[in-house]
């Protein structure tokens, strides 16, 4: 398994790495395909204080136990739940934060987190106090480093003018190629990694996967069409699908790594495949451009 240095961090994270929202809450289950994907050279795990209400860290906590030092390890703060209220409430503020971080690592049962990110953001934010709040927690040793999870321009170019962050998690596959212009040059000219999430684009990109509903701009009928083209240039390249998803995902220079996700070993197993097969070729990127959408960002700028 490749690894790539994390922005201008010290860390080295596999090429792939496991989105562990979509682990479920089955405890035998998550943490074997933890495990297997650690014996399979992953080492970059993500998660986030509020996948299941908590009980992804502790999973990953239970999973990662005697195995820290094999990890890189990710999670994400800014949503939070308030008593008594339905939903999330959005809360970037320094006093949460690091509150927030304390319990993220007590049910990770880790002292540290490798990478801490900021769960989303808007330009009202206050972003400064929010940066204050991380660059706190590098000097009390809580976290090593930190970045943001964002799709929104005007937040990232904020934080990247304005911050030491070393990754932004940004949305990225033939489907979401919404970054290419705005974000994907800016953060490779700072210096800053993207950690690419959504390579399989909600699975309409998995050949196994029947289409039922559009994604973005694209109606079912136009993501029918486009995996026909897919498939022709994956035959012809001697990839699978989910191959070739993964590594356009990767194609680009800015991107470190990609965090499919896996709720099976199956599926865990056909991703980390990829790291097996060649980088796409300037010609078969250019192909998959041309016959898939340059869109664009409308809203959230």
């Amino acid at each position: 398994m490749r690894l790539n240095q994390l922005g201008s961090s010290d860390l080295f994270i596999s090429e792939i790495g496991l989105g562990c929202m979509s682990l479920g809450t089955e405890e035998r289950k998550a943490i074997g395909i933890v495990h297997e994907a650690l014996d399979q050279g992953v080492n970059f795990l993500d998660t986030a204080d509020i996948y299941d209400y908590g009980r992804n860290e502790e999973l990953v906590g239970k999973a990662i136990k005697g195995k820290r030092d094999r990890v890189v390890l990710a999670s994400k703060a800014g949503n939070r739940r308030i008593e008594g209220r339905e939903g999330l409430v959005w809360d970037p503020s320094k006093a949460y934060i690091k509150s927030a971080i304390k319990e993220s690592l007590r049910r990770l049962q880790t002292d540290y987190l490798d990478l801490y990110q900021l769960h989303g953001g808007t330009i009202e934010d206050p972003i400064d106090e929010t940066i204050e709040a991380f660059e706190e927690l590098k000097q009390e040793g809580l976290i090593r480093y930190y970045g943001i999870s964002s799709i929104r321009p005007n937040v990232i170019r904020q934080f990247a003018a304005r911050s030491s962050m070393v990754s932004v998690m940004n949305q990225y596959s033939i489907l979401d190629r919404r970054s290419e212009e705005e974000v994907l040059p800016l953060l490779h000219e700072k210096g800053i990694s993207v950690i690419a999430r959504g390579p399989l684009a909600s699975g309409a990109l998995a050949a196994e996967r029947e289409i039922t509903k559009g994604y973005l701009n694209y109606t079912p009928e136009e993501i029918v069409e486009l995996r026909t083209k897919l498939s022709t240039v994956a035959q012809e390249c001697n990839r699978t699908m989910t191959e070739l998803a993964i590594r356009y995902s990767l194609s680009h220079p800015a991107v470190a790594t990609v965090i499919p996700g896996a709720s099976s070993r199956e599926q865990l197993l056909a991703n980390i495949a990829a790291a097996n097969t060649p980088h796409l070729t300037q010609e078969e990127i250019a192909v998959i451009r041309q016959i898939s959408q340059a869109n664009r960002y409308e809203q959230h700028r």
